[in-house]
């Protein structure tokens, strides 16, 4: 708990500044997310997206959840490198918290979202994808076959996840169980 100086008090010690999630001042704070799904059938409007507007609503509950306002843009390009790599990039210039990615993350030919990702990012996080494919591959094996990357694009979280509704929610279970932590380490706070 916090004293109202902000002085954390913990067991009768004084730490400070305060990195208890819950002691954190960030309702003010407004995060942006961006969310992109690769498809060219949806992109041509021949296929409705399902999962990038589950994602909207699956990171905008969580926000909610965390007593945390968030802003959400949500688009859908076709499978071309050039068209990513520009909206990475533009993500990244203009202060994006988050892009999350779904589509794309396969073997087929057009999967393309894992290989340019990897390109932008300035640091890789492979921990969290590695959990994922071993957890729900375990019981799915397809699941092995995702080639999803998460790192850091600046000061940038980028997500890339599959395009199946289903695998949305499972990477997302697991995904948000680490955002809060990933935004102390980002600001240079020891949230140990």
């Amino acid at each position: 708990m916090c004293d109202a100086e902000g002085r954390h008090l913990c067991a009768g010690v004084e730490r400070r500044p305060c990195t208890e999630r819950r002691c954190i001042d960030v309702p003010s704070r407004v995060f942006r997310a961006l969310i992109i799904t690769l498809s060219d059938r949806a992109s041509k409007g021949e296929y409705e997206d399902k999962s990038g507007p589950l994602l909207a609503k699956l990171l905008t509950d969580f926000f909610t959840d965390e007593n945390r306002k968030l802003e959400v843009e949500a688009i859908v390009i076709p499978d071309e490198g050039p068209v990513l790599q520009y909206r990475l990039q533009e993500a990244r210039e203009t202060g994006v918290d988050m892009v999350f990615t779904t589509g794309g993350t396969g073997i087929g030919p057009r999967d393309i979202t894992p290989d340019v990702v990897a390109q932008m990012l300035d640091k890789e996080l492979p921990g969290i994808m590695e959990m994922i494919r071993l957890k729900y591959g375990a019981e799915k094996p397809n699941a092995l076959l995702s080639r999803g990357v998460a790192g850091v694009m600046g000061r940038t979280l980028v997500f890339t996840l599959p395009g199946s509704p289903k695998a949305v929610h499972e990477y997302c279970a697991e995904i948000f169980r680490i955002l809060n932590h990933a935004f102390l380490m980002l600001a240079g706070i020891d949230g140990h």
